[in-house]
């Protein structure tokens, strides 16, 4: 199973983006999935999170600006970023709940820069 994340790019502080992953050929099927974060010297953080049921979590440092959606159906989830801020600049990767209660599938990462 390879996730397949879209969205990503260059923003100035203050603005939004969104970011799209999907599970592509699992249509039918739900997993719990994520947007976990890197930013240069940092360690890997989950920024948000949304079970197969809905519920959601997000990082204290993103909550009341960024929103996580999915369509399972589609087997696609949604991270809605708004009021960007530099410190949000990171690699944002996907990832799933496959096979076990860990993620342990995860899709390629892609870039946000959020300039002041």
């Amino acid at each position: 199973v390879q996730l397949q994340a879209f969205g990503g790019g260059l923003v100035q502080a203050g603005g939004s983006l969104r970011l799209s992953c999907t599970v592509p050929g699992r249509t039918g099927s739900s997993f719990d999935m994520g947007w976990f974060r890197q930013a240069p010297g940092k360690e890997r953080e989950l920024a948000a999170s949304i079970r197969k049921n809905g519920f959601a979590y997000y990082t204290d440092s993103v909550k009341g600006r960024f929103s996580i959606s999915r369509d399972n159906s589609k087997n696609t989830v949604w991270l809605q970023m708004n009021n960007l801020k530099p410190d949000d600049t990171a690699v944002y990767s996907c990832a799933a709940r496959v096979r076990t209660n860990q993620f342990d599938t995860w899709g390629r990462g892609t870039l946000v820069t959020v300039s002041s």
